[in-house]
């Protein structure tokens, strides 16, 4: 008599689709361990070429035969960059949601620092980076990493620290209630709760990556000359000797590494992601991934995580709940801890006070007309901003919503979303120019085209999240009093996305100011194209070493941003975490 089979995971399921239950386990391991193996390999190609002798100017190729070795190094600096950001947001994000004196001036200086041009920070970094490491390529190495870094971090900053902020009140009772560490509310309710919105914003960090991978991986200033082999790179160079089949060939590679990260990284962890939506019933959408699929029925990756990720977990939490009942049954910091406070924000200041007076030294320098072209630029790109703003607004919030709240639309389009927010503006950009060029209108137009390619993805992909994180519970009530389409998106979409959405303006408000800098100043086939912006002003002046008139713009830019900032932003984001937080 034949038993019954028993009833399998849906998971497992699909994974024995896959490989067929006669394969041992082992074999169906090997793409896991396989792809283990090639992380750990890149990592050592990197590491020989970071430790090698410094290299006055690195020979870009522009056979197809080396395109393959470019793209590991651009995505291995992407995703060096990348670790660095996501740890600084949490930090950042955690200490500014929960110390009101230090939050009215860590989200300012976010703003400020999301809305500076890559270009304002490249000569200081890459110069101070070749100078700690003389004689090894590592120093140029590092400097483009944190280039990298200061286009991804500050959108995840933001969408972590607003997440926290609307974190619903009663999960803060029951975290009080139960007496969890500052540990445990992190990892048990807050990095959970922000998860959906971390994800996305996760996405379009790296898609942004792509966006100033160029002028990452490859700076001219004056005599100096700072080259790294990459994609970025790459397709400079062939764009700078007019190659048109070097470029083409660039692209395609370009895509297909973004269309290989969509499917077997944002896919699987779209899709993990989905447990952590804040609901009291079951959703009906389910994301699926056979990447996904696939480490679920794995036999390797349960085996490393006891062996592992589980025991240094357990320390941890060990550790910081001692710390945590020691320091609520004392009540007070030790001695040594205030002094080590007092010491930082002595030499913090001390700090703040020599750049000052350096940077004094340096405006000062500034002529009459250039100081007078500044302001001029200052308030053309302004007005470029906030058309741009209002232009990406129009689609990307009802595209948003409708691809977050249909469970079909998203699996269609998600992906193609993905990839063209990822392929970078910049590439496309000459043949927008020329275009632009030729039917009239020029770069005045054209850098508000451009501007647009750019930062669209930040409001579209927040208010995705947004919509993907309301709860089914709420989709249900709308039905049952069978709310129209108005009501809908007035008792509703609105509401729920708001948060998102705020996230999604501030930070697009900065790439926009950031993407000025391409927008407003293109080299293309030995001719400059340009017209009147701050951008254009950063670009030119970071073109002749002209760091008076780069670090007077660059202060001009951040005064706009503070100002808006703290007359729009803040109210804003104030209101996202009263009105519009869930609550029970």
């Amino acid at each position: 008599m034949k038993s019954r089979p028993a009833h399998r995971d849906p998971a497992k399921a699909l994974a024995w689709g896959i490989f067929p239950q006669s394969v041992p386990s082992l074999l169906r391991d090997l793409p896991i361990f396989l792809a283990a193996f090639s992380v750990f390999y890149a990592f050592l190609v990197m590491a020989r070429h970071w430790f090698a002798p410094a290299s006055s100017q690195t020979e870009i190729e522009l056979r197809p035969g080396a395109l393959l070795e470019y793209a590991m190094f651009s995505v291995m600096r992407i995703a060096i960059a990348y670790v660095i950001s996501l740890v600084f947001s949490v930090a950042y994000g955690y200490v500014a949601a929960y110390n009101a004196k230090a939050e009215r001036v860590m989200i300012p200086l976010l703003d400020t620092l999301q809305s500076i041009p890559v270009l304002s920070f490249l000569p200081g970094v890459m110069l101070a980076m070749v100078a700690l490491f003389p004689s090894r390529q590592f120093g140029i190495e590092l400097g483009s990493i944190l280039l990298i870094f200061s286009g991804q971090a500050w959108n995840m900053a933001f969408s972590f620290y607003s997440s926290l902020k609307s974190i619903p009140r009663e999960m803060h009772e029951a975290a009080e209630v139960y007496r969890w560490s500052p540990w445990q509310k992190l990892v048990q309710m807050e990095l959970p709760f922000a998860a959906i919105g971390l994800v996305w914003n996760s996405m379009i960090s790296v898609a942004s990556a792509w966006f100033y991978l160029i002028a990452c991986e490859m700076f001219v200033s004056k005599n100096r000359d700072f080259r790294l082999p990459g994609l970025g790179s790459y397709l400079q160079t062939a764009a700078n000797v007019a190659d048109t089949r070097a470029i083409v060939w660039g692209l395609v590679v370009m895509i297909g590494v973004i269309v290989a990260m969509d499917q077997l990284i944002w896919r699987p962890i779209i899709a993990w992601a989905e447990k952590f939506k804040f609901e009291q019933v079951e959703g009906a959408r389910a994301q699926r991934s056979p990447v996904l699929d696939l480490l679920r029925s794995s036999r390797l990756v349960p085996r490393m995580g006891r062996m592992f990720i589980t025991p240094t977990r357990e320390r941890l939490d060990l550790r910081f709940a001692r710390t945590w009942i020691h320091r609520r049954v004392d009540g007070s910091p030790s001695q040594s801890a205030r002094w080590l406070s007092y010491t930082i924000g002595i030499a913090v200041l001390i700090g703040i006070a020599y750049g000052a007076v350096k940077m004094a030294g340096l405006a000062a320098m500034v002529t009459h007309s250039e100081l007078r072209s500044i302001f001029v630029g200052g308030g053309a790109t302004f007005l470029r901003v906030e058309l741009t703003l209002l232009l990406a607004a129009l689609w990307t919030i009802p595209a948003g919503v409708a691809i977050g709240m249909n469970a079909k639309l998203s699996a269609a389009l998600q992906p193609i979303v993905q990839v063209v927010a990822s392929v970078p503006a910049t590439a496309l950009f000459p043949i927008i120019v020329l275009l632009l060029t030729r039917i009239g209108g020029g770069l005045a137009v054209g850098s508000i085209v451009l501007m647009l390619l750019g930062t669209q993805w930040y409001i579209l992909f927040n208010v995705i999240a947004g919509a993907i994180a309301l709860p089914t519970d709420l989709k249900e009530v709308c039905g049952v009093f069978q709310f129209g389409r108005w009501e809908r998106w007035r008792q509703l979409f609105l509401p729920g996305i708001f948060p998102y959405l705020i996230t999604g303006f501030v930070t697009a408000s900065g790439g926009a100011w950031n993407a000025s800098i391409l927008a407003e100043y293109f080299h293309l086939n030995g001719r400059t194209f340009s017209t009147t912006g701050l951008g254009a002003v950063v670009s030119d002046a970071a073109d002749k070493g002209n760091y008076p008139v780069l670090l007077v713009a660059t202060m001009l830019m951040a005064l706009i941003v503070l100002t808006i900032n703290r007359l729009v932003w803040r109210r804003l984001y104030t209101l996202a975490s009263t009105r519009f937080r869930l609550e029970a």
